[in-house]
């Protein structure tokens, strides 16, 4: 019995350490040391989140972090496309966090994102971009507004009503 009691106990406490953790700090903008983190894109060129933000200064941007072996992030795929049907001036940026380059490109032909916006962050999930923003599940979805700040820092799901009301207030 005082076996089971442990063993129960050593099972929650592993399954709660790898949990999801709530975000500490909800942040407005990014810092310049974050927009450096290096990103490829479709060209095989690496350039910097900055670099891919700028052109859409001026337009609101939702920044979709996911993954091709993500279940949940393969399911919300049709809901952004639904959000970049009903909202016309809307932009999305994939940030991929796939292990490696060729599970990303495999990924995007299957799920056919392959005339979408797309990037991988080749330094992993763990780089400075993704540190600063405190990245800690797949997916998210964060709101750059036109000036470049975060207007929604966090959320999991396309279909979250802060996240829309949040698109709805500023498109």
């Amino acid at each position: 019995m005082k076996n089971r009691i442990i063993l129960v106990l050593s099972l929650l406490v592993g399954i709660f350490s790898y949990a999801q953790k709530p975000v500490q700090d909800i942040k407005k903008e990014f810092t310049s040391s974050a927009l450096e983190a290096s990103v490829i894109g479709l060209d095989g060129k690496k350039t910097t989140v900055g670099e891919v933000l700028e052109p859409y200064r001026g337009k609101v941007v939702v920044l979709d972090f996911w993954a091709s072996w993500c279940q949940d992030c393969i399911l919300a795929l049709p809901k952004t496309k639904e959000l970049k049907d009903k909202f016309e001036h809307l932009e999305f940026i994939y940030l991929s966090v796939d292990r490696s380059h060729a599970q990303w490109t495999r990924g995007l032909e299957k799920y056919g994102l392959n005339e979408e916006k797309n990037y991988w962050f080749d330094q992993g999930w763990k780089n400075t971009f993704n540190d600063y923003i405190e990245l800690n599940w797949v997916p998210r979805f964060l709101v750059v507004d036109q000036s470049g700040k975060i207007a929604h820092y966090y959320s999991i799901s396309p279909e979250d009503p802060l996240f829309l009301k949040t698109l709805e207030s500023i498109l």
